[in-house]
């Protein structure tokens, strides 16, 4: 993909007939206005994306990135990056906690590796590897744009090959160790933020482990940002250079995920932290691809409730959570069941002989 075909990209806005419709449906069903809250938003917006009242979410596939950071030599992690193949490993075998975790629903898990720092990549894992890891960015760039670009098109093309296959929704998950530090720099960066407030401790670092990781934020956004190093990302072109200078190949790869859903008129679910940062840069990069989000849950990540009002998204589960892996965003479909169940069948007003709501906010 050449950046000129990225900025380029129009994005469809979802049917807002369609949404309007969704909400009457809503509202005529035997219960308070507004009664399941943001679940009933959300099911309206499916609804508006799919371009239909009634919105099929049965076909799920979760799409997991995997990548290494170079700037984990900085000991900004507890654990080495040998772990991201492992766990990857794991992931191929539908081993992994999201594996578990989903091992009695009907979903599909496509497992990529974008920069695993290996020669190989792991056995149920689809090769995509650029390179192995990026860049310490506090020596250089991160990866070149040329990469972040392939990485982006690798994304849209997950997308594409979903929606081939007849799936009607996607997670997104991530494994890549170092990944909350590529995710805080690249927040800070796109906001004009100051790593102070805005750096979590991930995976969990002694309070030495933790200042160091503040350091090297700092470090390289001022390497990278130099005099707008507390300036928000001001254009696309900038974004791109953000992206590839301070960011992982998990990252931008789940970027094209998003950006891929607006282009192919998919839902695509944000997971934690690390995607979320990924859904904002897609935003950043192609205006409308928020329209086609779906927020699952608030992570325990400082960036997160930033992510989501700079995103207009409500997410519905509040349970500090820090796994990754797509686990919070799976964990939306069994809870989708149950409103999407009333949705279909709920008792109407007239079938109950009950006086329906009326709406007052019009």
């Amino acid at each position: 993909m050449e950046k000129n075909e990225l900025f380029s990209l129009e994005i469809k806005q979802p049917d807002e007939g369609i949404k309007k419709a969704s909400k009457e449906r809503w509202d005529n069903i035997a219960k308070p206005l507004d009664g399941l809250g943001e679940f009933e938003e959300m099911i309206s917006r499916i609804a508006a994306i799919q371009g239909k009242v009634i919105p099929d979410t049965s076909r799920r596939a979760l799409v997991i990135m995997c990548a290494d950071n170079g700037v984990v030599k900085e000991g900004v992690s507890q654990t080495d990056s040998g772990v991201t193949a492992d766990v990857a490993l794991l992931m191929g075998k539908r081993k992994s906690s999201v594996g578990i975790m989903t091992k009695d629903q009907q979903m599909d898990i496509f497992v990529y590796d974008m920069g695993i720092d290996s020669d190989d990549t792991p056995k149920g894992v689809i090769n995509k590897k650029i390179r192995k890891g990026t860049t310490d960015f506090l020596k250089d760039k991160a990866f070149e744009t040329t990469e972040c670009l392939e990485a982006i098109e690798t994304g849209i093309d997950a997308v594409k090959n979903c929606r081939d296959k007849g799936y009607t929704i996607i997670a997104t998950g991530e494994m890549g160790i170092g990944n909350t530090t590529t995710g805080a720099a690249l927040l800070c960066a796109i906001c004009g933020l100051d790593p102070e407030h805005y750096t979590g401790k991930g995976a969990g670092l002694t309070d030495s482990a933790f200042r160091r990781k503040m350091r090297v934020i700092k470090e390289g956004l001022k390497l990278h940002r130099k005099e707008k190093i507390f300036q928000p990302v001001d254009s696309k072109e900038e974004m791109l250079e953000v992206l590839s200078s301070l960011g992982g190949l998990d990252i931008a790869a789940l970027a094209g995920v998003f950006i891929g859903g607006a282009m192919y008129g998919m839902p695509v679910i944000i997971d934690g932290f690390i995607s979320a940062v990924a859904a904002l840069i897609a935003e950043k990069l192609v205006r409308g691809c928020r329209e086609y989000m779906i927020a699952s849950h608030l992570g325990r990540e400082k960036g997160m409730a930033v992510i989501m009002e700079e995103l207009s998204l409500n997410p519905v589960i509040h349970a500090d959570m820090a796994l990754g892996e797509g686990t919070g965003a799976v964990m939306l479909f069994p809870l989708m069941d149950m409103v999407t169940a009333l949705y279909k069948e709920g008792t109407r007003f007239e079938e109950a002989h009950i006086e329906q709501y009326e709406r007052y906010d019009k």
